[in-house]
């Protein structure tokens, strides 16, 4: 299992990947995703945010990470985190624990940086999701609902968030 930053060589697989969940969440859930702009995501990946895990030579996994998240974590954004978005697996490596692997490596890329904690958010609704994060040494935090949506990509209109963190110790 390898840890790279994604290319815009990445593009496609990326968003195939984004395509398979959104199909995956309509599937089990009401709740899904909308899709997204491959602008916000090419530059995340010029800004060096936009990660993927590569297994057996494919790309296994992809993620993004933030080191600032105002608008959904308010005042404990102050803190120094590395907040972890849009973690999806290749339908072929699903049941794997990706989130876990991505956890330890978020905890050794945040304590590198200088940061205190790893956090993620997720629908209030996800139960399931709610379980993998738990189950993984999250610490779930409660719920909120973002106020500031036009600091949010459209996926995040009308909802509210779990949120969840993992402190790093140094």
């Amino acid at each position: 299992m390898t840890f790279l930053p994604s290319t815009t060589e990445d593009l496609d697989t990326i968003f195939y990947l984004y395509d398979t969940a959104i199909a995956h969440q309509k599937a089990v859930s009401n709740m899904h995703w909308l899709p997204f702009d491959r602008e916000l995501v090419a530059q995340e990946i010029a800004e060096g945010r936009q990660w993927k895990i590569e297994l057996d030579g494919q790309v296994a996994c992809v993620f993004v990470v933030a080191y600032q998240d105002p608008a959904i974590w308010g005042e404990m954004d102050r803190e120094p985190a590395v907040y972890l978005h849009r973690i999806v697996t290749h339908p072929d490596f699903r049941g794997r624990n990706f989130v876990g692997a991505i956890l330890e490596w978020a905890k050794a890329h945040g304590k590198a940086l200088g940061k205190s904690y790893v956090r993620l958010d997720t629908w209030a609704e996800n139960m399931k999701l709610k379980e993998i994060y738990e189950q993984n040494g999250f610490e779930f935090l409660g719920v909120v609902t973002p106020n500031n949506l036009s600091a949010l990509p459209s996926h995040y209109s009308g909802i509210r968030l779990s949120l969840f963190q993992v402190e790093i110790h140094r």
